[in-house]
């Protein structure tokens, strides 16, 4: 049985983070407002609930599900071989919409999909989101729709798409930008800009100046 919880009223804020931690402790699935478009999250260190969040969108292990996390000191806990440029493009956009995509810790046993020993990593510019990724650490996290469907921008409109897969919902009113993340994937010899997005390519290669854009 899922439940929502209206994060604009604090009381309802607290409990409604606490759902959702213990959801995500008991390897279910909840909704979570980010600063780009809602969020199915999973914890990220469980096979089987990140399993269920690919069946939930109807996705295949193709598409790899990104991490959220809600301190930039965690990217060394999840990725390794961490280039400069990929540090100085975190401490520009971080918190924010840029997600990088790096080496994974050799060490991690998870399954995110076919991710080939790499991550897709970002920390969010959205409070509630920052507050349950404290409480959780790590969450697999990808838009909150069925694949092939507009991204959800409320809570509501994701469980219109999700139902009883889903817990939790994190109800935090419209969000303010319905662009998706930029990606940059920083495993290579120079980075290269793979989904142009919230952060424009320009911005980018305000830090990254040999950013490739991938067409």
């Amino acid at each position: 049985m899922s439940r929502s919880f209206d994060c604009a009223d604090p009381d309802a804020r607290a409990e409604g983070i606490a759902a959702a931690a213990a959801a995500i402790a008991e390897g279910h699935l909840v909704v979570l407002p980010t600063d780009t478009v809602y969020g199915i999250g999973a914890d990220a260190f469980s096979a089987d609930a990140v399993a269920d969040l690919l069946m939930a969108k109807g996705r295949g292990r193709n598409m790899p599900v990104p991490v959220l996390i809600g301190s930039v000191r965690t990217l060394d806990g999840i990725a390794a071989q961490i280039p400069d440029i990929a540090r100085d493009l975190v401490a520009a956009f971080w918190p924010g919409a840029l997600t990088v995509i790096c080496h994974q810790q050799p060490s991690l046993m998870w399954d995110l999909g076919d991710a080939r020993g790499t991550v897709a990593v970002r920390m969010p510019l959205h409070e509630v989101a920052l507050e349950l990724l404290r409480a959780t650490g790590p969450l697999a996290v990808s838009s909150a729709n069925q694949s092939g469907q507009e991204p959800a921008t409320t809570a509501a409109d994701a469980e219109l798409q999700l139902g009883d897969w889903v817990q939790v919902y994190l109800e935090a009113g419209p969000t303010t930008d319905s662009q998706p993340s930029s990606i940059v994937d920083v495993t290579g010899e120079r980075p290269r800009l793979l989904r142009a997005g919230a952060v424009s390519a320009e911005d980018l290669r305000s830090i990254a100046a040999d950013l490739e854009v991938v067409e």
